[in-house]
């Protein structure tokens, strides 16, 4: 992994949330929705989908 990349730099190892789109112009816009959160919203979302945060990462 390069050591620039977000993942490398915030040492992240876990895919824990992910929401698929078809439209990429959807997803950029959900994205730059989710920035604007609070942390507390952010993790409200992931435990309503991933309760025990797995890594989802396997399963894709």
């Amino acid at each position: 992994m390069h050591p620039n990349t977000f993942s490398a730099r915030y040492n992240l190892d876990k895919l824990v949330y992910f929401e698929e789109v078809e439209i990429k112009e959807n997803a950029r816009l959900r994205e730059k929705q989710m920035k604007k959160w609070n942390r507390d919203w952010k993790i409200e979302l992931i435990e309503k989908t991933n309760p025990d945060w797995k890594d989802l990462y396997i399963n894709l």
